[in-house]
């Protein structure tokens, strides 16, 4: 039996930063991985999406060159150049992760791990024991009843990353923020492509004005919405696939994405589980003295920087360090279709929620009187949401503002008055000075803003 101080199961973004931080705070990890260190994000999620959504986007820039006055012939995609292209990224960012893992002294076990004891997790016929363990066995798409997933004409989010053409029609089942990418970027490289939502809105869990934004957005881009509907019957047909909705209209296409979302990995996990989700506290602790768990696995937000910082959290506290609980509603969420939303804090409802309808002031500043978004051909907008003049959401929809987040996440955190934000200068021309804009307007003096 091998024996180290932690033992991490699961190589994944939460996994994967645990054993960084436990190795440079001077702790031996084992790191144990059925697969390839990197884990969803890196292999079947985040980075090849985003790629699939960048070359969408080079695409779209080549149709609209005339529009700038670049003569450019836009001949069509080359699906296996597109893929040759994301795994070249993928290749990039995993060779740079093994180089870490290695010279932090990290022992990398592969195959599947099981945690056989509280201080034991067995891979095969061997053992290794860690003073204290962290789960990280991540998630999987979920399916819904009655739904067959065969890879070809009806895929989950994984399967389709790994197309090697692009389908000329598509149904996503789900307007989530995996719905919404794979739409974007379908369509961007020419796909047909209709959204169903069983939910009113889609991005059910973003600020309503933003919802909003998006779907005009996409009906602009020609994308389909069928919103407020469910699936009741998926079937195989000669040319792909036929949907039957709730009330009995139909859809076909050459195939369906079920992207409805993904369910925490806790088979086999002996700690506490509750509604499918490894119960913690604050520290991420489970209910095994220590044993840990971050990532997919909790009933937190399901975002690759959520799991680094959870892992950190767990690495720091199980070596001793003093550390705070992180604070979710201040983590940033991003979706990164065409316009972009992302957003920060509150949205308007649940600040309505929390601190009363009379105290709650919201503010929006248009994207159309920002001079750098008008360069870049975005709509789009800045909304605010305070108490007083402390901003305690931010929701941005536009090309690249996931660019701009991370300014407002630390307006969040920091909590600075309107008017002290208001009188910082920002770059011109910049898509940050909508954040300085927005400020202003909150605070009572409006500069570039009509009325």
């Amino acid at each position: 039996m091998s024996s180290s101080d932690l033992v991490v199961l699961g190589g994944g973004s939460g996994g994967y930063a645990a054993a960084l931080r436990a190795a440079e705070l001077g702790r031996t990890v084992t790191l144990v991985e059925k697969d390839k260190v990197g884990g969803t994000c890196l292999h079947r999620g985040c980075i090849p999406t985003k790629a699939l959504l960048h070359a969408g986007e080079v695409a779209d820039a080549t149709r609209g060159a005339a529009g700038v006055g670049i003569r450019a012939t836009f001949d069509g995609v080359d699906a296996a150049g597109v893929q040759k292209y994301t795994d070249a990224v993928i290749a990039k960012n995993w060779k740079g992760l093994q180089g870490l893992i290695a010279a932090r002294g990290i022992t990398v076990v592969s195959g599947e791990g099981l945690l056989v004891a509280p201080d034991t997790v067995r891979v095969g016929d061997e053992e290794y024991r860690g003073s204290a363990i962290v789960l990280a066995t991540g998630s999987s798409p979920v399916v819904p009843p009655g739904i067959t997933v065969d890879g070809r004409a009806v895929l989950t989010s994984e399967d389709a990353l790994a197309l090697d053409v692009v389908p000329g029609s598509a149904i996503v089942l789900g307007g989530g923020v995996i719905g919404c990418e794979f739409a974007s970027a379908w369509t961007s490289l020419g796909a047909s492509v209709t959204i169903v939502e069983a939910l009113p809105r889609l991005l059910p869990s973003e600020d309503e004005a933003s919802s909003k934004l998006l779907e005009r957005a996409f009906r602009r881009r020609k994308i389909g919405l069928r919103l407020g509907s469910r699936a009741a019957e998926v079937e195989r047909i000669a040319d792909g696939v036929r949907v039957t909705l709730d009330d009995g209209s139909t859809l076909e296409a050459d195939l369906l994405l079920v992207a409805v979302g993904r369910r925490a990995n806790t088979q086999g996990l002996p700690v506490d589980i509750r509604d499918g989700h490894v119960v913690v506290d604050e520290y991420c602790r489970t209910s095994v003295p220590g044993v840990y768990a971050v990532g997919d696995l909790l009933n937190t937000p399901q975002l690759a920087h959520a799991g680094f910082a959870e892992g950190i959290l767990a690495a720091e506290h199980l070596a001793g360090l003093a550390v705070e609980p992180i604070d979710y509603a201040g983590v940033p969420r991003v979706t990164y279709s065409s316009p972009e939303v992302a957003s920060v804090g509150l949205t308007e409802a649940q600040a309505v929620d929390r601190y009363g309808a009379d105290a709650v002031r919201t503010v929006t500043y248009d994207l159309t009187g920002n001079g750098r978004s008008a360069i870049l051909g975005t709509r789009g907008a800045v909304k605010l949401v305070a108490t007083g003049d402390r901003v305690v959401g931010t929701h941005l929809v536009g090309d690249r503002v996931s660019e701009l987040i991370a300014e407002a996440q630390v307006l969040y955190a920091l909590q600075p008055s309107a008017s002290t934000v208001a009188g910082l200068i920002h770059p011109h021309p910049t898509q940050s000075e909508a954040i300085g804009e927005a400020h202003l307007l909150l605070a009572g003096k409006p500069l570039h803003v009509h009325g």
